[in-house]
């Protein structure tokens, strides 16, 4: 991280052009006129065109599926569903991004969540902090697709303003994301981990600190979060 000038801390990065999907018709997305009776065909539609990619490793992420979600790919496995609530204390509450830091875990069971699934964050490309706190990361996910997080202090709270899609299908005036086209969308493992980024750099873990510094999540990253479900 290095001192810079103060930066507008509008989320927006040039994302990679997809093939058949950059340019894809904005009429999903511009309002429900452009639905008319086939309004939830349309958010279908939309949901399937701009999807996230499945993991290329193959494996079943922890950060992001609901805790039952978790629970249920482990049974999958053979493997007890409370372990779901150890690995889940160990993710969320401690901060931990190595299987083998969960130390109530078997040597066995925390080899087989090595090698069946990922606790990984999406890749720092660059971290910027202004002088006055502001914090934004460029990050990259394992496409190579990449989104802006934003962190932004205050007196009294401190924000994070999160990316819920590459790119947007919106065109409002006053975001510079507007100006660029929709990719796709992000998943929930791309979105929790930009605030598992934001609490690493901030020195947020465990949960629960009095003096935590992160306090508030806004969606109000690059993309439109209503049409990203």
């Amino acid at each position: 991280s290095r001192q810079i000038r103060p930066f507008r801390a509008d989320c927006s990065v040039t994302p990679i052009q997809n093939a058949g999907v950059a340019e894809m018709p904005r009429r999903f997305v511009y309002g429900r006129s452009h639905f008319s009776e086939n309004y939830v065909m349309g958010l279908n539609a939309h949901a399937s065109a701009f999807a996230p990619p499945t993991a290329s490793d193959g494996l079943t992420p922890v950060i992001g599926p609901t805790r039952e979600a978790l629970k249920a790919a482990l049974k999958e496995r053979g493997v007890a569903g409370f372990r779901a609530d150890q690995i889940w204390k160990w993710v969320y509450q401690r901060g931990v991004t190595d299987f083998a830091e969960m130390s109530n875990l078997a040597k066995d069971l925390r080899a087989q969540m090595a090698a069946e699934f990922s606790i990984t964050r999406p890749e720092i490309v660059q971290d910027q902090e202004s002088v006055d706190g502001t914090r934004k990361w460029l990050l990259r996910m394992p496409d190579g697709q990449e989104v802006e997080t934003v962190y932004i202090p205050e007196d009294d709270r401190g924000t994070l303003c999160v990316s819920s899609q590459v790119g947007c299908t919106l065109t409002c005036k006053f975001c510079h994301t507007g100006t660029q086209p929709l990719v796709r969308n992000l998943g929930p493992a791309e979105i929790v981990g930009q605030v598992m980024i934001a609490r690493d750099a901030l020195g947020d873990w465990p949960s629960g600190k009095e003096d935590r510094r992160l306090t508030n999540i806004v969606m109000m990253g690059m993309g439109e979060p209503l049409y990203n479900f």
